[in-house]
């Protein structure tokens, strides 16, 4: 049984999933959108809507350094977010990005999604 496994593995270890989500959101958040396996994609979504609602508050030096904390590799990303994204969403309670399935993968079958704002 696998109650109260709040995350994904993703066949990974700890650290190269945490670099590995950072990158994603991080490349989510340039392009607006995200076309990888259905787990990733689905992992990436709760770590951006997370990482949105605290953007929500606007450019002030604390949602910077909280942002910077989840996403410290990329200060373009951060300041995109800050002030291009987040404010479309501040009247919004959640719900900032839509999966859609497409398919599956025919080297090995993967389930292939997209993720995109809303």
């Amino acid at each position: 049984m696998n109650h109260q496994i709040g995350r994904k593995k993703l066949n990974v270890k700890g650290a190269h999933r945490k670099a590995l989500l950072r990158n994603q959101v991080i490349h989510f958040i340039k392009f607006g959108i995200l076309q990888s396996t259905r787990a990733q994609v689905k992992e990436v979504q709760k770590k951006a809507e997370k990482i949105v609602t605290i953007a929500r508050k606007g450019y002030d030096f604390n949602t910077i350094r909280r942002v910077k904390q989840e996403l410290p590799y990329d200060a373009d990303a951060v300041v995109k977010l800050i002030k291009e994204i987040a404010p479309k969403y501040v009247d919004r309670a959640g719900g900032y990005t839509r999966v859609i399935p497409l398919g599956t993968r025919v080297s090995d079958t993967a389930t292939i999604a997209r993720l995109e704002w809303v």
